[in-house]
């Protein structure tokens, strides 16, 4: 099948679905919908339901990469406890994130009841139940838990990637398995190359009646222009029920490099789409500011608005030369370590 046949097929009954926009302000007496515990939330930030979940997380959400960059863990904690202390309760990691550094200072920052405040998500590089096994046991000591609410099989981009998880012995064996024992509350997957690989595999899973709870891709002001999941897979996703994950609002940081948009304006653009939360790298307290000023003051954008900003990013968009995780290898840690895959 060509590439955009495929596409097509996989979203044309499903492309209204996308236009409506979860907006969920804070209301710290709303009850949970589901048996997790109550989180408490804050008037500053907002909240937005994960997909079919019936959890209430932070539309914002804190990246677990650049949390493990300070030179001093005790910056990388203060962060962290100033995000939570703000209402910021989605906390992104990923075993493989600067050698596990991260997953220890968040489980380090997750201490004397921080746990209880946040929905805690991280994820998993193994390919087979054993490795991922293996890997998830290292996350739930580095992170201090005996029970993470989402893992994600990270860096779908491959078009055998689908393939692997699913076969027999393959990790999706090992997440079902470990949700069952309670390790884990929710499964879903991530990737950033290319929307055809996120279509197939949903396509995969559906085909073995598995239904992902979450789903994490590049959401920002160019990728509308080029190798679009805004327009590809978010309205199929939204039509399976599955929570939306955006990330590469900036491009780390390439995308406001072009100019095209400022901080503020590129992060209200993300939150404006029918998305769970934008998780959002944070690696200083000016940069956490940043992201906080962005909720305090979050209307969603007009049509109008939206158009703008299109028309003002299409050309620097158009080759992806901005958005270098879908065009080069320099993002893709799997393929530099392919062991990590099992």
């Amino acid at each position: 099948m060509e590439r955009r046949d495929f596409i097509k097929s996989a979203t044309a009954a499903t492309v209204a679905a996308a236009t409506a926009l979860p907006r969920a302000e804070a209301q710290s007496s709303s009850p949970a919908k589901s048996s997790s515990r109550n989180r408490p939330e804050s008037p500053d930030m907002i909240y937005r339901e994960l997909g079919t979940t019936g959890e209430r997380v932070s539309a914002i959400g804190l990246g677990g990469f650049h949390i493990g960059k300070q030179s001093d863990p005790a910056e990388s904690i203060a962060i962290m406890h100033k995000a939570i202390d703000h209402g910021m309760s989605f906390m992104d990691n990923c075993w493989d994130y600067n050698d596990g550094i991260s997953e220890v200072r968040m489980g380090q920052a997750l201490r004397n009841g921080n746990r209880g405040k946040v929905f805690l998500m991280t994820k998993m590089d193994g390919r087979t139940a054993e490795s991922f096994n293996k890997q998830l046991e290292q996350s739930l000591g580095r992170l201090q838990t005996d029970m993470i609410d989402l893992v994600q099989f990270h860096e779908i981009i491959r078009m055998e990637d689908p393939d692997r998880i699913f076969a027999p012995g393959g990790a999706i064996e090992a997440a079902v398995a470990a949700k069952k024992a309670g390790k884990i509350r929710y499964i879903g997957f991530t990737g950033h190359k290319d929307p055809i690989v996120h279509l197939r595999m949903l396509e995969v899973a559906q085909k073995h009646g598995f239904h992902f709870d979450a789903v994490q891709m590049p959401i920002n002001v160019m990728d509308a222009h080029f190798r679009s999941f805004s327009k590809d897979v978010m309205p199929v996703a939204i039509k399976q029920g599955i929570g939306i994950l955006a990330m590469k609002a900036f491009g780390d940081p390439y995308i406001l490099q072009s100019n095209t948009v400022k901080p503020i304006e590129a992060l209200h653009y993300v939150l404006s789409q029918p998305v769970s939360v934008l998780i959002t790298g944070i690696d200083s307290m000016p940069i956490l500011d940043q992201a906080l000023e962005a909720a305090r003051t979050f209307k969603p954008l007009t049509e109008a608005q939206l158009a703008n900003i299109l028309d003002r990013t299409r050309e620097a968009a158009s080759e992806g030369k901005f958005e270098l995780f879908k065009t080069t290898q320099h993002y893709d840690g799997t393929a530099a370590n392919p062991k990590w895959l099992g």
